[in-house]
């Protein structure tokens, strides 16, 4: 997969002069994030964020939000906590990202996220997360739709800074997680994508690991699932605490049925000179699975069931 616009725009945007009310809604300007989120109400709104850095975070408690970047890659929100969990906490009706960049997030649970998803559906575009314990972290007990697209992690997870794991994707929901067209690359602990959901649809995607550390599984199903994971590139790296396997599937629960899973059109390679020999697809539920015809590179072995 090429390296996105976004990230291309990210990477040659010049400094931009901050204005003193970067966040428009309904043509009214405001100085905070967190004022402009508020004067939503429970209402349905979008902010416009003009270019910039921003050192601040919000809590949407209500109402239907679209956080989008006047100009995508320029708005660009870093280490800045609200809650000691994330730049953005979205507990409201529902809520879109679009074009914006978080960076740096560290707290003391070690989970800091760009977003902490808590309430409504998420729809996340052209958005990049880099160098923090978590890209985007949660879900509610319900039939939550969460979609990612044309989004890039990069930097991305930990296991020595708390007792548990952290990922570049953590969610859980009784609902759905869609990732589409989207890039994982430079991970540096835990599983690019771990869901604890009962379904999933991982397309399109390149999962770059040639340049992580002390990483887990590319895709992590840990309670099972079913849906469809299709026409992803993997490039399994050399530095990983885990290389046993790339997609895995209920290794910690059956708390969902896998039967039909497919996984099929993939391409999986590993880095030069490794000789791990892990399995591409490994299965704890002994469902029926669906796997089809994947590409794998020299010393992949295609599925194992444990």
């Amino acid at each position: 997969m090429k390296r996105s616009l976004l990230a291309l725009a990210l990477f040659a945007a010049p400094a931009f002069a901050q204005s003193a009310a970067p966040f428009t809604v309904n043509g009214q300007r405001f100085a905070t994030l967190q004022e402009a989120v508020s004067s939503i109400r429970l209402g349905t709104a979008t902010i416009l964020i003009a270019p910039g850095t921003y050192r601040q975070c919000a809590i949407q408690a209500g109402g239907h939000i679209t956080f989008k970047a006047v100009k995508p890659g320029t708005a660009i929100f870093e280490k800045v906590a609200c809650e000691d969990k994330a730049a953005l906490v979205l507990r409201g009706a529902g809520s879109v990202v679009d074009g914006l960049v978080f960076r740096g997030y560290r707290v003391s649970d070690g989970n800091g996220a760009g977003i902490r998803t808590e309430l409504g559906d998420l729809t996340v575009t052209n958005a990049m997360f880099l160098d923090s314990q978590e890209g985007i972290l949660g879900g509610e007990p319900t039939g939550q739709k969460i979609v990612i697209d044309h989004s890039t992690f990069a930097g991305l997870g930990q296991c020595d800074e708390s007792p548990s794991c952290s990922h570049a994707i953590y969610l859980a929901n009784k609902g759905s997680v869609t990732i589409t067209n989207s890039r994982f690359e430079r991970g540096t602990g835990g599983h690019y994508v771990k869901l604890r959901v009962p379904n999933v649809s991982i397309t399109d995607n390149s999962f770059d690991d040639t340049a992580g550390r002390k990483t887990n599984y590319m895709i992590d199903l840990p309670d099972g699932a079913t849906g469809l994971i299709a026409r992803n590139t993997f490039v399994q790296g050399r530095n990983k605490e885990n290389h046993t396997g790339l997609i895995v599937v209920a290794a910690e629960a059956k708390t969902y049925r896998s039967t039909g899973l497919r996984v099929e059109g993939n391409d999986a390679r590993l880095s030069p000179g490794d000789s791990s020999s892990p399995v591409f697809l490994a299965d704890y539920s002994h469902d029926k699975l669906a796997p089809g015809a994947n590409r794998l590179g020299a010393g992949l072995r295609a599925f194992e069931t444990r």
